[in-house]
Formats: C-alpha cells, sequence, structure tokens
C-alpha cells in the first residue's frame, strides 16, 4: 500500500504539486515514500537531529539518503540492488548441464545425490553440490519446472521440453518509436441474447493508436487472425507486443510472432497495471462505443461498427495524452521531426 500524502506535505520541497501527484499515482514505493517525509520533515525544520529522533533513525541513515535525495528524481529515494557488479561464471561445461537436466526430467523426484552417482556411471565425476547448483540455474532460467506430483511428472516434463517464445520484458528495453510497443488485450462481451463475443484490441505505447476486431471465441486461431489485422492497420511495422497469459496469446499466436520476427512479451500475473494503455483503451471502448453505440446483431455489421470508430478514434478524436493531438497527427508530426533529425 503506499502512503498518502497530508496537506502540509512536501510544502518546501521544489515541485512539491509535482511530487504529490507522483505519491498518488504510486509511482514510488511505500519505503521511498516514507523516506520522503524524512526529507520534508528536515526541509520544514532544517534540524538533522531533530528529524532523526521524530522518525528514530541513525543520523547514518539519514545522512546517507540526504546525499541521495533529488526532488526532481523521487527514483533516488528507493532501495538500490546489492547484486554484485561481476558474477563468477560457471564453471560447468554445457554439455554437463543439458545431461543434469536430461537427467532430472528422466527422474524429477531424484536429489542431486542421486544424479551425481547416475553422471558418475557415465564417466561424468562431478559433486553433488555442483549438481545441486547447476539445477538451481536451470530452475531460474525457467527450463526445469519441479513437478507438481508425481503423477504429474511425466506430463510436466512434456511441457518443459519446447520453451515458450513469449518472455518478460527485459528491463532496459527501450521504447523509443511507434511499433516498439503494442499492447494487446481481449474482453468479453455479452449481448442481450446472451450471445458472447470476444473482443482484442490493441494500442500502441508511443502514439496511442488503436485497433479492435470482435471474433466469437478467444483461441490461438483468432489471435493470429488480429495479429494480421493489425499489421494491416498500424501505419508503421510492429517491433514488439504485450500480452497477459490468456491461453489464446500461446500456440498459434506465439508461432506467428516468432516467424514475423515481433518480439513477443507476456506481464507476470495479477499485473494490469503494466497493460496500462490497453485498459485505459478497453475502458475508451465501454464508455464512448458500447454505451453509445447500438451494436449490429450480425458479427459483420459489428466488426464495420469498430472499423469507423477506430477510424473517428485515430483520426477525429483529440487525446489528451498526447496534448489533445489525434493519435495520426501526433504520428506524422514525429514523422516530421525524426526526418528532420537524421539530416
Amino acid at each position: 500500500m503506499y502512503l498518502q500524502p497530508t496537506t502540509t506535505y512536501w510544502s518546501l520541497i521544489p515541485g512539491s504539486e509535482y511530487i504529490r501527484s507522483l505519491v498518488r499515482q504510486g509511482t514510488i514505493s511505500s519505503t521511498a515514500s516514507a523516506r520522503l517525509k524524512w526529507m520534508d520533515h528536515y526541509s520544514q525544520h532544517g534540524n538533522a537531529r531533530l528529524t532523526c529522533r521524530h522518525f528514530d533513525i541513525s543520523p547514518q541513515t539519514f545522512y546517507r539518503w540526504k546525499r541521495r535525495f533529488d526532488p526532481y528524481d523521487l527514483t533516488t529515494l528507493e532501495d538500490e540492488s546489492h547484486r554484485p557488479h561481476h558474477m563468477p561464471k560457471p564453471q560447468t561445461p554445457p554439455a554437463v548441464g543439458d545431461r543434469i537436466l536430461s537427467l532430472r526430467q528422466t527422474y524429477p523426484r531424484w536429489g542431486k545425490d542421486k544424479l551425481a552417482i547416475l553422471l558418475g556411471r557415465e564417466g561424468i565425476h562431478i559433486s553433488a553440490s555442483t549438481v545441486g547448483r547447476v539445477m538451481k540455474r536451470l530452475r531460474e532460467r525457467g527450463v526445469l519446472v519441479e513437478p507438481l506430483n508425481v503423477r504429474l511428472a511425466r506430463e510436466a516434463r512434456k511441457r518443459r521440453w519446447k520453451p515458450r517464445y513469449a518472455m518478460r520484458k527485459p528491463k532496459g528495453y527501450r521504447i523509443d518509436a511507434p511499433g516498439d510497443l503494442i499492447q494487446v488485450d481481449t474482453v468479453q462481451l455479452r449481448f442481450r441474447n446472451s450471445e458472447i463475443r470476444h473482443q482484442y484490441s490493441a494500442r500502441d505505447a508511443i502514439s496511442r493508436w488503436d485497433c479492435s476486431r470482435a471474433f466469437r471465441r478467444a483461441s490461438s486461431f483468432t489471435a493470429t487472425i488480429f495479429l494480421e489485422y493489425m499489421e494491416k492497420k498500424f501505419p508503421f511495422p510492429v517491433r514488439a507486443i504485450q500480452i497477459d497469459g490468456g491461453s489464446e496469446f500461446k500456440k498459434h499466436f506465439e508461432q506467428a510472432c516468432r516467424d514475423r520476427g515481433i518480439r513477443l512479451f507476456v506481464i507476470p500475473p495479477r499485473s494490469p497495471k503494466l497493460q496500462g494503455y490497453v485498459e485505459r483503451s478497453n475502458r475508451t471502448y465501454r464508455e464512448e462505443f458500447y454505451e453509445v453505440e447500438e451494436i449490429a446483431i450480425l458479427l459483420e455489421d459489428h466488426n464495420r461498427q469498430l472499423e469507423e470508430w477506430n477510424r473517428i478514434y485515430n483520426y477525429v478524436r483529440p487525446h489528451q495524452s498526447l496534448k489533445y493531438l489525434t493519435p495520426n497527427e501526433f504520428y506524422q508530426r514525429w514523422l516530421k521531426e525524426h526526418k528532420q533529425s537524421r539530416h
């Protein structure tokens, strides 16, 4: 839970209104918010010792964070990673690691001691602790997945042999141009005649360009069809897509992304905030389309209505986060600016 600011909070820190808005949005963690209270108290009283006594912290701790604090960059109050800059590289040959993985998949309930004996019989003489370290690295990479129980071990091995193409978005992945990251999501629609349809929505993180399509079911096959539709509707190349863990974004959809060279990122479970752009798109569809329009009975007519709404959204509707430009106007301006910067 993030700490909420009070009416007297950050009164003397530069940019206090902006800082308050960042804390309300949960931009920094609760720990960093607590440290921000230290800085505000110090700004108001100008006495470091008084601040330390008030918050029951040591002077060393306070001065360490005071030296780091930048009121225009609240992330300076976040904890830093304590991971060493240089990690020792594993000395175990890759072929031995592959053999350990193979034996573990064959005997999913056998530990490092038994596997070390089996390896010794094959002429691979390594310690049980080394086997344990290799298995730990395999688990961290997601290659070695422990079975839920012995009865399901065989089926689990079948699932493990082919890792997913989708991966977590790397921490340093840059989103600089339209098409660098497009968030895709599905929404279930229930009509009065009890018919259920599934709408695929996609929004570009830079230009906020939208496209959508409705289907009778959500499957990896219909998701692949929507991928082809996206490529036609977006005026720029699709370089990366971000999805949730839905089954419709597996199998055929993953293979289609792989074939096209499109990077595919999957968010962690129960993290809809990481899909903020497309979640906001879903809200716009609900408020400005489904609550206003009389949706056609036939699916084909429904999709024609969605196409018209997408045209209005991309070419007519001013977008607040784009300083009231339309996505098309923003994209055209972006093209001109970057064309000039290259010359």
